[in-house]
Parts: C-alpha cells; structure tokens; sequence
C-alpha cells in the first residue's frame, strides 16, 4: 500500500510538471508540442486515477468519479484561460476564450456561464491583494480608455503591456484582427483540424476578404492555404486602425501609471466596479 501512495505522489509532480511545460510551449508558440504534451498530461491524469483507485479500493474512487461535479477536465480553468488568451494575445470575452480552447486543446471544461468568469477574475484579484506579484500571471481586466474602469467581459493578461490592456475606440476591432492574425498563423502549422478551421470561418465572416481565402486556397496550388490568407486579409485591414489605435493606447497607459495603484492598474478603478459583468 504504501508503495501505491509514493506511485501517486510521483505522478501527482509529474502531472504539475506536464501543467507547467504545457503552459510553456503555448506561450513559445509551439502548438504541436502542447498539444504532444497536453495528450501526456491526460495520460497521467488518467493513471494517477487508477493508481488512486487502486490505493483506496475500485468501489469506493468509483463512487468518487461518478459524482457529476467531478467530470471535465482536471486542468483548471484559470490555466484554460490563460492558454486560449495567450493564442489570441488580445483582451477577449468568454465566449471567444471558450472557442478558441474548444478549437487547439479540447472543449474547455465546467459550465462557462459568465458569473464563473466573474468568480475567477475576483479571486485573481484577490489573490493579488493577498500577495501581490506571487503568481508568474494574473488574469485581469482590459480597461477602459476614459475611465480606467474595467472593460465589461473582457479579460486580459498581466504580463501584457498596459497599452494592450486598455481600451479605446478602435480597440475593439484592431483586437479582433490581431486575435485573427495569430489565431490563423498557429492554425498554419498544424495539420487540418475540423474544430480550428470552423473558428478561422467565425472570424473570415467578420474580415473584408476573409471568406474569400478559403475559396481562393481551394482553387490554388500554390500551398498558400486559407489561413495564411485569412491573416493577410486580416493585416490589411489592421494597417487602417492600428497607428490611431496605438497612439489612443499610448496616452491611456500613461493615465493607468499615473493614476491608478498596482491592483488597479491590473483590476480597473474603484468606480461602477460593482457594474462590471462578463
């Protein structure tokens, strides 16, 4: 018995480990290896359920397992988050981080209402004001440009530059077309995926020229394929916003510094924060 609790313990770090190194190849870019890795990570998970059941007796972990609130994934959803926003590496709601991680690493698990977002992005605050700076991120607030106040349903990184993190005018739309940039330039590198093609279509709708890059792919052979195109369409129009956008930003972060506290900076101001819903 007491070798099957030092089997658990093992796998219990290496299943941390495999948590950390997934995050680490997300952030790098390197989408097949996350993915490699992601595929290991389950396989641990899986083992260290049965090495468990078999330290506490199959009836009884089964028992354990079959409680609806035990299904989904054991990957939190703070980690799910953070991987789909580091894909996007612009401020986004709920429903796009949701997709996104549904697309590259598997529906994200638990139920995705918004008031679970809502509870997420508190304890990151709470947890910042409790010990500021511990965690290597944070999952924070985009704000707004003109009143420092949190964007409604758009969460951000911490380690993002402020001028990423707040919100002007054009800020909206020159996210969207960053987001589809990055979105379609990862998709390049892997092989085809149903899930990944359906979410470069949901933002082709939304580009002049997007939907248009799948027909021309299909018709060319030049190995140009819809993806790479689809981000081209979308950096032609990035280039109209972007140096207004910047320069919104700009004088906005410069605000955020000199105004705000640290937690604000991540969380927005004190004021209509009671408004803020995602």
């Amino acid at each position: 018995m007491l070798a099957v609790a030092d089997s658990v313990e093992v796998l219990e770090r290496r299943i941390d480990e495999l948590r950390g190194a997934v995050r680490r190849a997300v952030i790098a870019g390197e989408l097949t290896r996350a993915r490699t890795l992601h595929r290991e990570l389950r396989r641990a998970e899986r083992t260290w359920e049965q090495t468990l059941a078999a330290l506490v007796g199959a009836k009884g972990f089964a028992a354990l397992v079959e409680e609806p609130a035990a299904t989904g994934p054991l990957l939190p959803l703070r980690e799910q988050v953070h991987h789909a926003l580091t894909l996007l590496a612009a401020p986004a709601a709920p429903k796009l981080i949701a997709q996104v991680h549904a697309a590259f690493f598997g529906p994200v698990g638990g139920d995705m209402t918004g008031a679970r977002f809502t509870h997420l992005r508190r304890d990151e605050e709470r947890s910042f004001r409790t010990a500021p700076h511990a965690r290597p991120y944070y999952l924070c607030s985009a704000l707004t440009a003109e009143q420092l106040t949190p964007a409604r349903g758009l969460f951000a990184v911490s380690t993002w530059a402020l001028e990423r993190r707040v919100m002007g005018p054009l800020s909206p739309r020159v996210d969207f077309l960053t987001a589809a940039v990055n979105i379609a330039e990862h998709a390049a590198r892997l092989a085809d995926n149903a899930a990944v093609t359906r979410l470069l279509w949901r933002f082709a709708a939304d580009i002049p020229g997007g939907t248009a890059a799948f027909d021309e792919a299909a018709s060319d052979r030049s190995g140009y394929g819809p993806a790479e195109r689809l981000a081209a369409a979308a950096r032609a129009e990035l280039v109209v916003h972007a140096e207004a956008d910047r320069a919104h930003r700009a004088a906005a972060a410069e605000r955020v510094r000199r105004q705000l506290t640290d937690v604000e900076q991540l969380f927005g101001s004190g004021r209509d924060r009671g408004r803020e819903t995602t």
